[in-house]
């Protein structure tokens, strides 16, 4: 199996990648596409934070690459304003890491 990285992606309704008027009843609908088209490309959604109100979002995933991710959202014609390879912050990732680093 290949390793999976940690990608954000991005959406903002100011830019033209969030759909105008989106609701929870919209996106519940609309997110099962999604999840079905990160499957057939090998990533694997992990995390959605919405504010419909402010028009954004931002999507939390693994995948081997970002390319995997950017054809996930073709698939579903889900334009998006950026894809970024991060890594997590917790508290206990830092915490963990500084100690061993002593």
């Amino acid at each position: 199996m290949q390793a999976l990285r940690f990608f954000m992606d991005t959406h903002d309704q100011r830019s033209g990648t969030f759909p105008v008027g989106l609701d929870a009843a919209d996106f519940a609908a609309f997110y099962r596409h999604y999840v079905a088209a990160c499957l057939q490309e090998g990533v694997v959604p992990l995390r959605t934070h919405l504010s419909y109100q402010d028009g954004r979002a931002f999507c939390f995933s693994m995948a081997a690459d970002a390319e995997a991710v950017r054809r996930a959202h073709r698939r579903v014609g889900l334009d998006f304003d950026e894809i970024v390879e991060v890594s997590t912050a917790t508290p206990a990732d830092t915490f963990l890491a500084l100690s061993r680093a002593e």
